[in-house]
């Protein structure tokens, strides 16, 4: 398998998300630490989703950490619910359920996982949107490292979204 150099945020990310690119954008399989990357205010995930009629979300962990004995089911329930609100209809979400903070264990999880949603024939058009690294983030760590691993093997397209934690939205 040959490498695919990872695509800069400027360009090719809006070429890609508005259907510009040489290769029609037909899928994404993307990936986040936690809901919130999705669900915040002027979310840059939730924008550069929009631009693809299809799209595999990866939630690795959720934003609580809660109890292991809680209903995991209503915190998915409250997930999907609160995604059905930005109005993105090819969008579908997968709750990994992996503890939060993210354990640097976690890799070999999120690479099986990612795998399923990309699938074993991977067809052109479909990206991989993953948040821009953070190398003081032990969790954005893990998923870098993942997503590494899933562009490198199928050979496809690595989009990043900025994550703005910090940041004040209005």
């Amino acid at each position: 398998m040959v490498a695919v150099p990872e695509m800069p945020v400027s360009e090719p990310v809006a070429g890609a998300a508005t259907g510009g690119s040489a290769v029609p954008a037909s899928r994404a399989v993307a990936v986040t630490v936690t809901p919130m990357e999705l669900l915040r205010p002027e979310s840059h995930l939730a924008e550069l989703i929009s631009g693809f009629p299809q799209v595999e979300l990866l939630v690795a962990a959720d934003d609580s950490q809660s109890d292991p004995e809680d209903d995991g089911d209503q915190v998915g329930e409250e997930l999907r619910a609160s995604a059905g609100r930005l109005e993105l209809p090819g969008l579908a979400l997968h709750r990994l359920g992996l503890p939060n903070p993210l354990p640097a264990t976690a890799e070999g999880d999120l690479v099986a996982a990612m795998s399923e949603l990309v699938g074993f024939d991977p067809e052109p058009g479909l990206y991989c949107l993953a948040p821009a690294p953070a190398p003081a983030d032990p969790a954005r760590v893990v998923v870098e490292r993942s997503v590494q691993r899933i562009a490198r093997v199928y050979g496809i397209p690595l989009l990043r979204y900025r994550c703005l934690e910090l940041a004040v939205v209005n």
